[in-house]
C-alpha cells in the first residue's frame, strides 16, 4: 500500500471511529479555495449542536502523527472552517472545535478533542 492509500484508509478508519462515537459525517475532504492559503479539512462531523473539523494523521507512531500537524496547517484548517461556515449558514449556530485523529496502522487510533483553538 502506498502513502496515498494508507492516508485514505486512515481517513476512513477515523470517520468510522467518529460514527461509532455518535457523530454524523457532514463533509469529507472539504477544500476551501486553491493555492497556498487554501484549507482542506479531512472531514467535518456533527453531534447535536457540536460541529467538529477533523484532521487525520497517519504515521509510524501515534506520537509522530501528533507532531505532524504544524501551526501553518492548523491555520489553514481554521480558514477552511471559516469558509465552510460562510458557505453553509445552517451551521452558524453550532459550537465548533478542531480535533485530531491520529492513526498508526494496522489499527491504533487516538482521538484528541480540542487539539487546537481558533
Amino acid at each position: 500500500m502506498n502513502n496515498y492509500s494508507r492516508g485514505k484508509y486512515a481517513e476512513f478508519l477515523a470517520r468510522c471511529y467518529m460514527r461509532l462515537h455518535g457523530f454524523g459525517i457532514v463533509a469529507k475532504n472539504y477544500v476551501s479555495g486553491r493555492g497556498t492559503t487554501a484549507g482542506e479539512i479531512d472531514f467535518i462531523a456533527k453531534r447535536g449542536n457540536l460541529l467538529v473539523f477533523t484532521e487525520v494523521k497517519q504515521r509510524s507512531s501515534l506520537d509522530n502523527a501528533a507532531y505532524a500537524i504544524s501551526r501553518n496547517q492548523q491555520q489553514r484548517l481554521i480558514r477552511g472552517a471559516e469558509n465552510f461556515i460562510k458557505n453553509h449558514p445552517q451551521y452558524r449556530c453550532c459550537n465548533m472545535r478542531f480535533d485530531a485523529v491520529l492513526i498508526k496502522l494496522p489499527f491504533s487510533i487516538r482521538h484528541i478533542p480540542n487539539a487546537w483553538y481558533a
